[in-house]
């Protein structure tokens, strides 16, 4: 079971991530959706990025700040909640990963396994 600390953090960093997408897809850059992100729930930068990390849990108070900038009734964050499933980022780059694995002959999906892990560490 986890804490409610996670769950927060968790939940907020869902609605960060689903907050990223539909930018992306309107057409803004990646750099500086941190910075629009803080901005929209009315934090400073160095407060998500602190938060996001988990080196400062989200307390009650800016739980329901985030909760109120992003339409979600009081006490959203304080539940765990299944994941939502692959994100259209994450198909992409799969769906490449699986493209690269396939066309691939043994040896260089040993080489692609290989520098996988050696970039998870």
């Amino acid at each position: 079971m986890s804490s409610i600390s996670t769950f927060r953090r968790l939940n907020a960093l869902s609605l960060f991530q689903a907050f990223a997408e539909e930018r992306i897809a309107a057409g803004d850059p990646p750099k500086g959706l941190e910075a629009a992100w803080a901005a929209r729930i009315e934090v400073s930068g160095a407060t998500w990025s602190m938060a996001k990390s988990g080196a400062r849990p989200i307390g009650d108070k800016l739980a329901r700040q985030i909760e109120q900038h992003c339409s979600k009734p009081a006490g959203w964050l304080d539940e765990e909640r299944e994941p939502a499933g692959l994100s259209p980022g994450e198909q992409q780059f799969l769906a490449l990963a699986l493209k690269t694995y396939r066309a691939t002959n043994s040896d260089g999906r040993k080489r692609l396994r290989q520098w996988l892990k050696s970039f998870a560490e």
